[in-house]
């Protein structure tokens, strides 16, 4: 008997759809991120429905502690403000999700500050040639996307 895997659809690039796929991905139920999360009664899965819905946000604790339980760099599924250049390098690894095709580079008349610069063309060299590993089937699936998930961006 062979098993089929479908991965999960990324709905939008909002806080709650990226903790929602994550969840899938790592073939959890809200149940069982729940009971990790330490919440009982009868509605324990409220709390992780009203995240996923963006009806409500996790405070920084909880963030914490989805991350461990997903198994994620907190980059993954923190709210971004784009107040500086990771948070929107974390949003172009979401973004391949809607648009798988996606292919981005600066262009070169682009203004950006060195510093940044150099951060995004090191970052994005990175997620290529993982990328082209997977293409290439010297990597899984699975671990292409663990890449993605847990992407530490060192900052200069």
């Amino acid at each position: 008997m062979r098993l089929l895997y479908l991965k999960p659809k990324l709905k939008d690039l909002s806080q709650g759809s990226r903790i929602a796929f994550i969840r899938q991905f790592r073939f959890m139920s809200q149940d069982d991120v729940s009971e990790k999360l330490g919440l009982s009664g009868e509605c324990k899965r409220r709390t992780m429905t009203r995240y996923e819905r963006d009806q409500r946000k996790p405070s920084n604790k909880r963030l914490n502690e989805l991350s461990k339980i997903l198994q994620v760099n907190i980059n993954s599924i923190k709210q971004y403000n784009f107040e500086n250049i990771i948070d929107l390098i974390y949003l172009f690894l979401w973004l391949e999700e809607l648009y798988p095709r996606i292919r981005i580079s600066i262009p070169d008349g682009l203004s950006v500050v060195d510093k940044d610069k150099e951060v995004l063309n090191k970052c994005l060299s990175e997620w290529n040639r993982t990328r082209d590993l997977k293409d290439k089937s010297l990597i899984s699936f699975y671990e292409y996307m663990d890449w993605k998930f847990n992407y530490e961006i060192e900052e200069r």
